[in-house]
């Protein structure tokens, strides 16, 4: 019986893979034998230096919010290894402020790399897709808090909802053509900022606490085995679908 989560045959994008969870996807993906194309704005040799020796993962710089650059991106990656049968739009950034002194400009940064890259890369990789007449998978990085708010990131809260709803939009529309569209829903994940805070921030870590029903932050390999899946053969029937990976956190409203 063949092993359903071997990717051999799987071309996969990746839009911010360079960061702290995306850097874990490539591995585990490159692992299971899937050619990965990682895409950042870091230059190739800082690039290089996070990401995997693998010799199949390879790096392309690109400003994925940037339709010309984007361009650029798709053209090079057919050039070196084909067109991706997978799209993964990760990238993307958080701040955190009080909603009421949330600054306008790291507002509209924010939407910009989160919400436009997304729809950038998605649309590029669609019409390449259509004109090729071959199907596809467009894969969203969402977030648990889409639907529960977290405090202090309303922002990024509305730009991960956004996210599900081109997630679903691309699906709805593009069915036809026999490209498919889910998303990951991570929880509190224990790198970055979120890390910083629990292991810093009394109030922050006893606040998260309460609002992980299983108790403890999320591993970034937990939410590249959800990537896994969504790429195999496993999940070849889903579209539309939100995989929610999050310890439970948006079982219930958080409580202050």
């Amino acid at each position: 019986m063949p092993n359903l989560l071997d990717l051999f045959d799987k071309t996969i994008l990746i839009t911010g893979g360079a960061g702290a969870i995306g850097r874990v996807v490539v591995d585990v993906l490159a692992a299971h034998g899937a050619t990965v194309v990682v895409n950042d704005v870091l230059a190739a040799a800082d690039a290089r230096a996070v990401l995997p020796t693998a010799p199949n993962v390879r790096y392309i710089q690109a400003d994925a919010t940037d339709a010309v650059d984007v361009e650029r991106l798709f053209a090079a990656m057919e050039q070196t290894v084909g067109l991706p049968n997978v799209v993964c739009c990760h990238t993307g950034m958080v701040g955190a402020y009080p909603v009421q002194e949330y600054p306008l400009d790291e507002f509209d940064s924010l939407m910009k790399l989160n919400v436009r890259s997304a729809f950038v890369i998605s649309q590029a990789a669609a019409k390449r897709w259509i004109a090729a007449g071959t199907s596809g998978l467009l894969l969203f990085t969402t977030s648990w808090v889409m639907d529960v708010p977290w405090p202090e990131i309303t922002p990024y809260n509305a730009s991960k909802a956004a996210m599900k709803a081109l997630m679903r939009g691309f699906a709805r529309e593009l069915a036809p053509h026999g490209i498919r569209a889910n998303a990951i829903a991570p929880g509190i994940v224990a790198v970055g900022m979120a890390k910083r805070q629990w292991d810093t921030d009394p109030s922050y870590q006893s606040r998260a606490r309460k609002a992980i029903p299983l108790g403890q932050m999320q591993t970034p390999e937990s939410v590249a085995h959800a990537f896994l899946y969504l790429c195999s053969p496993l999940a070849s029937y889903m579209t539309g679908s939100v995989l929610l990976v999050d310890g439970g956190c948006s079982l219930y409203p958080m409580d202050e």
